[in-house]
């Protein structure tokens, strides 16, 4: 294993490749994930454009908008860890309306439900063309066990964790640390990329 510098948009066309070089007429279901502090949503926004560019459509998808109901995500309070890692996102949803129908249905919820409201968000299902990209991003993602081809973590040592975690949200480090343990997610995703400092991403080449 070796760890080679990249830049931001080195990164972004080694993604995008890894993405292209599969069928076109396939739908991909792509994670990006990572800690807060990593920005995962930044990277997946950054995917966008130069997938299009290829030739592939896509469908930007947040998990942050399938999470579950707050009185059933917040219901041991809310800050409690092991909720955060298992509960708060509705895994189910985003299976059975994003990740698995855009393959079966050729189509796609966008959205579930408001995270500031709590509300459902009356989305209408999307028709995915053939060769979609299902672009989606999280935190603690992998470990929901969801229906992806590819998967990107941005990784943090455990004390750039530290230092990018708000101390209102300290509560969530006890769940960064069972997530390394149980899910590891350095070991399983198909694309990791050493994150301590954003300016200077690294990729971890096991080969």
């Amino acid at each position: 294993m070796r760890v080679e510098p990249v830049t931001f948009e080195a990164l972004v066309r080694h993604v995008v490749g890894l993405v292209v070089s599969s069928s076109g007429t396939t739908a991909v279901r792509l994670l990006v994930d990572g800690h807060p502090a990593t920005r995962p949503e930044e990277l997946a926004d950054a995917l966008v454009e130069p997938l299009r560019a290829a030739g592939r459509p896509v469908a930007r998808v947040r998990t942050r908008d399938f999470l579950r109901p707050a009185s059933l995500r917040l219901e041991h309070g809310r800050r409690d860890a092991d909720s955060l890692l298992d509960g708060w996102v509705d895994a189910g949803a985003l299976n059975r309306e994003v990740l698995t129908a855009v393959v079966k249905d050729g189509r796609y919820l966008p959205t579930l439900r408001d995270p500031v409201t709590d509300r459902s968000t009356r989305a209408a299902y999307v028709a995915a063309a053939p060769g979609t990209v299902v672009v989606l991003d999280g935190s603690l993602a992998m470990g929901l066990w969801l229906d992806v081809d590819v998967t990107v973590h941005l990784a943090l040592s455990r004390a750039a964790e530290t230092r990018g975690t708000p101390l209102d949200d300290a509560w969530q480090l006890a769940a960064y640390d069972r997530y390394r343990r149980e899910v590891a997610p350095e070991r399983h995703a198909d694309v990791v990329v050493r994150y301590d400092d954003p300016r200077h991403p690294a990729l971890v080449l096991r080969r």
